[in-house]
């Protein structure tokens, strides 16, 4: 298993010393503890839970400025007084300790998006080991893989000088064009130039190839110059990159709307916060210095950045977000999830953010019980597991380090605001590192069983007893792997009222970018794919997605679902990448062909953004029926930030109608109800299925249900099952087109008369 730590020992030793292993040393031991210290002193009476989450995080943000093992300047600032005590003449001397420490500086430096500075030691060192070629003291081609690095660097460059500087909506979408052709080529023409030089000599097919074949094609787009000007036995064909089917373009109005934030990967939401219909936007960044965002909604087309009015400020550092009325008090709730891929120093407290009903939010996390203690974590579902009424938290803990596993915690809800960790007694403590949880209840026993993806490990399927304890039966229900698997989610993609399970694969650690561009030109990569397990409702489980055409290798990390064309079955929007600047790829779109088959609609949709994709939310934000797309961007290193983007849906002229359920005797949420729709197409019924909660297990959906409904007459029956009592309610000749509400038990619903949207830049944005 490559942890994030494994990660950044790797990105020094396997890059930079592997080749300079004939007169280099080896990596060492591992790097001294990073730990960080949370504050110890008591918290004095007087002091609400919030100014104390504010001390703590403030404390935190401090520290990481100088210690935090990615996002400090400490291990930069050690290089740069090694270098500058160097007597002058070792400076300039071709020795391999003067090489190792300019290409260590250089990647140090980069990592922190000083990239003209990280090329400058970059090309000193690259001049450094030719001299070293040249007096037969290095083998021939040592230089291959810093050859490779200055590229990055130069590539990088690119991207900053013009898709973060200039950018438009067309910036970094796969294939690029318009004005997303760089203005600037200095830094796209420098990366040209050394990824040929690597061509021309690296071992044909080797993952350096390939690498640098994928990044070579994609810097000849940013100039205008693919696929006329690649050399022909460079090139990748135009129609690797044409979707499989014509789909109509969704463009990215992020940038018009206001709602661009320019920070590195975090999480993203949205929901109706403030209780009046209309859904805001939330987003964040893992950087504790960063700031969680407030969107509001304004009714008319626009969103004001209400950051300060919701009292998020100083609240940073969100690795996630999920929603919920964990409270039963009629307005939803935000718990923020911290630490992710930062071991010791992800030793930060969650965040639970109880809305006092108008989108004001107050930190109760240590009132509530939620900070006792802290493990990295970017993983976490609500679900009321033992059903009586309110919901329960299950937190996916991360590794602290090579020698503690953090468990998992479930907080079992007590009904008075505060939750107790029950997951020892319950069984559910998953040992191990946890990427992804998904709640479902896929036997049908009323009770919510649990799904936990594990990097490196088996993954456990813990079934719901109805005893407060879970059994895991992942093996005996042929749903351990993949193995190395990240986001995962239930859902029923093929309408027939069953839970399915996807759970994603990725492998950036066994050949990264190389393995991908394999897979896309037809080869098998030999790594585990993506699985597709179809289930049955009575408990079993086949995994299907090679029949139905899930046969890419993909590298994805925020995923989401929801159903773009209103067909009635439910399309997936995968965010791609990993940490390295390098993983420069698009994220994907597949598109349901009515439960039988996906196909890529990437390109053709305008999805393929190459930066690297986080929170993933499917929604509804203009009030039209269709949902687009919010996706959170940025990257793991300090000079990876970028925009995010919103996609907007340009519409299918299906039918739909939109559900908010609301419980009663339930969790307020309906978090866990089904949704039956009985529609009449085409002369025939058939059937819409949906299950309430945020979607997949990287940035959350809206609660309330928009459920397309293709060329439906008329709505026959909809059903809505409360497994908290096992009651269902029926409604007949609903109409199309609208957005209603169920109250649990209500014999009528309710028609929420809505405004659509014309959306649009405000006048008085602050961003």
């Amino acid at each position: 298993m490559l942890d994030s730590s494994d990660y950044l020992r790797s990105y020094t030793c396997a890059i930079v010393l592997p080749l300079l292993a004939f007169f280099l040393c080896a990596c060492g031991d591992d790097p001294e503890d990073t730990k960080e210290q949370l504050p110890d002193s008591p918290i004095s009476a007087e002091k609400s839970s919030h100014s104390r989450m504010l001390t703590v995080l403030g404390k935190i943000t401090e520290q990481a400025k100088v210690n935090h093992p990615i996002l400090g300047e400490g291990e930069a600032r050690k290089l740069r007084r090694t270098w500058q005590n160097l007597p002058a003449s070792s400076r300039k001397s071709p020795d391999p300790n003067t090489l190792q420490l300019l290409w260590q500086l250089g990647l140090a430096e980069l990592k922190l998006g000083n990239i003209d500075t990280g090329i400058e030691h970059l090309t000193a060192a690259r001049l450094r080991l030719k001299q070293l070629i040249a007096a037969g003291k290095a083998r021939p081609n040592a230089d291959l893989e810093l050859t490779y690095r200055l590229g990055i660097a130069y590539m990088r460059k690119g991207e900053t000088d013009n898709c973060c500087l200039r950018n438009s909506p067309d910036s970094c979408l796969l294939p690029i064009q318009g004005s997303g052709i760089h203005a600037n080529q200095q830094g796209s023409k420098k990366a040209i130039a050394l990824y040929t030089e690597v061509l021309q000599r690296a071992p044909y097919n080797s993952a350096g190839y390939m690498k640098a074949k994928w990044l070579l094609n994609v810097m000849y787009m940013t100039i205008g110059g693919y696929p006329a000007q690649v050399p022909s036995q460079y090139l990748i064909e135009p129609g690797n990159f044409e979707s499989e089917e014509d789909f109509p373009r969704f463009k990215n109005i992020s940038q018009s709307l206001g709602v661009d934030t320019f920070s590195l990967l975090g999480g993203a939401i949205v929901d109706d916060f403030t209780g009046d219909g209309y859904l805001d936007i939330v987003a964040s960044t893992y950087d504790p210095a960063g700031q969680m965002r407030f969107f509001r909604n304004q009714q008319d087309g626009t969103f004001t950045d209400q950051t300060q009015e919701s009292n998020l400020k100083g609240l940073g550092g969100g690795f996630n977000l999920l929603q919920a009325d964990y409270d039963n008090d009629g307005d939803l709730d935000i718990f923020v999830l911290r630490g992710g891929w930062q071991n010791a120093a992800g030793r930060i407290p969650n965040s639970l953010l109880r809305n006092d009903g108008t989108g004001r939010f107050h930190d109760v996390t240590f009132t509530a019980g939620l900070g006792k203690v802290h493990y990295p974590t970017q993983s976490a579902g609500w679900a009321d597991y033992d059903n009586d009424g309110d919901l329960d938290l299950y937190i996916g803990n991360e590794s602290v380090g090579r020698t503690e596993d953090a468990p998992c915690q479930l907080f079992q809800n007590n009904g008075d605001g505060t939750f107790t960790d029950v997951a020892e007694k319950a069984g559910v403590t998953n040992p191990g590192y946890c990427k992804g949880v998904t709640w479902g209840d896929y036997n049908g026993d009323r009770y919510p069983d649990l799904y936990v993806s594990n990097l490196g490990a088996p993954n456990r399927l813990f079934r719901n007893d109805g005893d407060g304890t879970f059994t895991n039966v992942a093996a005996s229900h042929g749903v351990t792997g993949p193995m190395k698997s990240f986001p995962v989610w239930f859902w029923d993609y093929n309408n027939d009222g069953a839970l399915d399970l996807y759970v994603a694969s990725n492998v950036w650690d066994a050949g990264g970018i190389a393995a991908m561009v394999s897979s896309l030109l037809g080869k098998d990569v030999g790594h585990e794919l993506a699985h597709l397990y179809r289930g049955d409702g009575k408990g079993g489980f086949r995994d299907v997605a090679r029949e139905v055409g899930l046969t890419q290798l993909s590298l994805p990390m925020g995923v989401n679902f929801g159903d773009l064309d209103n067909d009635g079955f439910q399309d997936f929007y995968l965010g791609t990448g990993y940490p390295d600047y390098e993983a420069l790829m698009p994220n994907l779109m597949y598109r349901n062909k009515e439960g039988k088959r996906f196909a890529d609609v990437t390109s053709a949709g305008g999805f393929g953004h190459l930066q690297k994709g986080h929170g993933v939310v499917f929604a509804d934000l203009d009030n039209d029926g269709d949902q687009d797309i919010f996706h959170q961007l940025g990257g793991f290193f300090p000079g990876d930030k970028f925009y995010d983007a919103l996609f907007e849906n340009p519409g299918f002229e299906n039918h739909w109608i939109s559900v908010k359920l609301v419980g009663t005797e339930s969790n307020r949420s309906a978090i866990g109800a089904r949704i039956h729709v009985r529609v009449s197409e085409n002369g025939q019924s058939r059937s819409v299925y949906r299950h309430i909660g945020s979607g997949g297990s990287f940035g959350a959906n809206p609660l309330r249900q928009s459920i397309g409904l293709g060329k439906a007459t008329k709505i026959e029956l909809l059903e809505v099952f409360w497994p908290t009592t096992g009651k269902t309610q029926r409604f007949s000749n609903l109409p199309l087109d609208q957005t209603i509400e169920i109250i649990e038990g209500k014999e009528k619903h309710r028609i929420l008369k809505l405004k659509k949207l014309v959306l649009t830049k405000s006048p008085n944005q602050k961003i």
